[in-house]
């Protein structure tokens, strides 16, 4: 009994060294591009800390067709340009009438940064939509994503 307790307590402690070994935190997965993810300001996780914002219908939905035509046309030409800034790194609307009209993700560590952004927003402008913003961490991809849209892009949205 008291050999099965020794080999038992010799078990326990060789699985705890390997499972808590530091060296393990210290390996770096396979497929790690350390390039860029210094490009894309990634963490040790591949993550990276930005502002989602959810655009809600405002308060002010009383425009005329043509004014609320142009107001969405300066909007998407807002999307754009922010995208092209890097400030956007992603951004669309869902297909349902609800309130919550559609997202953004802005590459910003704060919430004021993407209030500043917001506000240069036609739509925010005239009331017809309000942001919500949060804190949010996610994949450092996201950024590479405006790059691979224009490949696929066949036309511009603002230009319809």
């Amino acid at each position: 009994m008291k050999l099965f307790k020794y080999g038992l307590f010799i078990a326990m402690g060789m699985l705890l060294s390997c499972r808590f070994n530091p060296s393990n935190e210290n390996k770096i997965k396979k497929g790690y591009n350390a390039e860029l993810a210094t490009k894309l300001k990634a963490d040790q996780y591949g993550m990276s800390k930005y502002v989602m914002a959810f655009l809600k219908r405002g308060p002010v939905r009383n425009q005329d067709s043509i004014t609320a035509a142009n107001l969405q046309k300066a909007h998407l030409e807002n999307i754009e340009r922010l995208a092209e800034e890097g400030k956007l790194v992603l951004a669309g609307p869902f297909f349902d009438d609800g309130e919550i009209r559609g997202i953004y993700i802005f590459d910003v560590e704060t919430i004021e940064e993407a209030q500043t952004l917001t506000q240069t927003d036609p739509a925010i402008k005239a009331g017809r939509l309000v942001m919500e913003l949060h804190p949010w961490y996610g994949s450092a991809a996201l950024k590479q994503i405006n790059e691979l849209h224009k490949t696929l892009q066949k036309q511009n949205v603002s230009e319809q």
